[in-house]
């Protein structure tokens, strides 16, 4: 797999809530024109668990067939079941993508063994890659560093996206894992730069979706040893960053894109507009920043 910034897609929609595929494949030229590394829709950012299984087949259909092998896609298989997500996996392999993310099981709070079991079937049954994806505050359940150390071992396990910011919960399972043939993704952007610099491989960027090519070339210029540069970027944008974080993903993140004129920022109950406050805030640091 190979290291960089990959964009956590938005899925974009139309006024009375159907997928609005022209703005689907807008977005994915935008992807495709900068220097992100990879795509990766559907997940918490996509708004994944709101649409129906015929919705998240369609939409993978439309970002392989407009990436045109020029970007990886890494969809997230967003399910609990273990049959369910092997399944999912195949779909998604079948479709084009060339990896698939996980979300570790949600509701069900499997203990860490049973998230080996859970992985390790996944791992042996997925004709493609599989890349961990770790965060609690999402799934009521994380992986323990020890667990994805043991699950790294796995060959069709390449990665993992850790939704954690801590950055010591970072540097231990990169540094229990740096013996493998297994990279260290932060899902975070405000982290992005930090676990570049550090060890880590790159991000999984909300951020992506508004300003691309900021942070493919960010995470490049870390990777690279260029961390006085990486560094510049990190600051200019450090306020957006926590913008994308406003009240509830990917809210900010639709009314900024917005605001941009690129989609019409419509998101599907029960997720809310962005209240009056956060916009107006979110309006200045896109104009300080000459995106609007």
């Amino acid at each position: 797999m190979k290291k960089g910034a990959y964009t956590l897609l938005i899925t974009p929609f139309k006024k009375d809530y159907s997928l609005d595929e022209e703005a689907l494949r807008r977005l994915v030229r935008m992807q495709v024109r900068s220097e992100i590394t990879g795509i990766a829709p559907l997940g918490v950012t996509g708004e994944n668990t709101l649409m129906t299984d015929d919705e998240v087949k369609r939409l993978v259909e439309i970002v392989v067939d407009e990436a045109k092998g020029r970007k990886d896609i890494l969809p997230d298989i967003c399910l609990a079941g273990t049959q369910e997500s092997i399944e999912r996996a195949k779909m998604f392999a079948d479709l084009g993508a060339d990896y698939v993310v996980a979300f570790t099981p949600f509701m069900v709070m499997p203990t860490q063994s049973g998230l080996i079991n859970y992985y390790n079937q996944l791992a042996d049954a997925s004709p493609v890659p599989v890349i961990l994806h770790s965060s609690k505050e999402r799934t009521g359940v994380e992986l323990a560093p020890e667990t994805t150390a043991a699950l790294a071992k796995h060959p069709n396990i390449a990665a993992i996206k850790e939704g954690k910011k801590e950055l010591d919960h970072l540097a231990k399972i990169i540094y229990l894992t740096r013996n493998d043939d297994f990279l260290v993704f932060t899902g975070k952007d405000t982290t992005a730069f930090p676990t570049a610099a550090f060890g880590g491989a790159g991000s999984f960027t909300v951020s992506g979706n508004v300003i691309p090519d900021v942070m493919g070339k960010m995470i490049n210029y870390a990777l690279g040893g260029n961390k006085a540069e990486a560094n510049r970027l990190h600051t200019e944008y450090y306020p957006l960053f926590e913008a994308m974080r406003f009240e509830s993903n990917p809210m900010a993140t639709k009314k900024a894109l917005e605001m941009m004129g690129i989609i019409n920022g419509t998101l599907r109950p029960p997720l809310t507009e962005l209240s009056e406050g956060k916009t107006k805030i979110l309006e200045s640091i896109l104009n300080e920043r000459g995106l609007i």
